[in-house]
């Protein structure tokens, strides 16, 4: 399943070059596709705490996926890496609200 890691491994990578560019914006960054940013008083703190949360979420994902490396194919133990890819998945958009929250004007 060393494939299934690397493939894994690329998206984390994605998601850390969403992050880098989200740090580097001089606009604030749109969370969710093809939203566009209300007010926001401190645009780079925003834009900085958004990168963070991209960064935390693609290093606890390829942590999630540390499995892959371990496990054989159709292999009961890929249930917690599905379940931390959902669990994940889910907390992003709630961290995102609380961010949005925080620097709205």
């Amino acid at each position: 399943m060393v494939i299934g890691f690397v493939i894994w491994t690329l998206i984390c990578l994605i998601l850390l070059g969403i992050g880098i560019w989200a740090w580097n914006a001089k606009e604030p960054v749109g969370f969710f596709a093809g939203v566009k940013v209300a007010g926001v008083k401190d645009i780079k703190g925003y834009n900085h705490a958004v990168a963070i949360l991209w960064f935390v979420y693609a290093v606890l994902l390829e942590a999630v996926g540390i499995p892959f490396l371990f496990l054989e194919q159709n292999s009961a133990g890929f249930v917690p890496v599905i379940l931390g890819t959902v669990v994940l998945s889910i907390a992003l958009p709630i961290a995102y609200t609380r961010i949005e929250k925080k620097y709205r004007a």
